[in-house]
């Protein structure tokens, strides 16, 4: 198991198009990744999951990743956030 916290920096925050991309990113990967947000945890995997976070701009997530490729998840997820989602 891997983890790591990074800062969301797009904008708006993670809403439908950023959960969607985030969402298409984590699909690629065999191992089982969530990220917590405040008190809940939340499925990277599943949009409606990502959403129902309500991540907003400047708020930090802790992405966990858990498996057979789980290093190459972690570093492609946070590549990803600090590269702002398509934002």
């Amino acid at each position: 198991m891997v983890s790591q916290k990074v800062v969301i920096k797009n904008p708006t925050g993670l809403h439908l198009r950023p959960a969607g991309i985030l969402c298409k990113e984590a699909m690629q990967f065999k191992s089982l990744i969530t990220f917590t947000f405040k008190d809940g945890t939340a499925n990277a995997k599943s949009v409606l999951s990502v959403l129902g976070a309500c991540v907003k701009c400047g708020d930090e997530v802790e992405f966990v990743c858990e498996g057979e490729d789980e290093e190459m998840a972690l570093k492609s997820l946070v590549a990803i956030i600090e590269s702002g989602l398509g934002e």
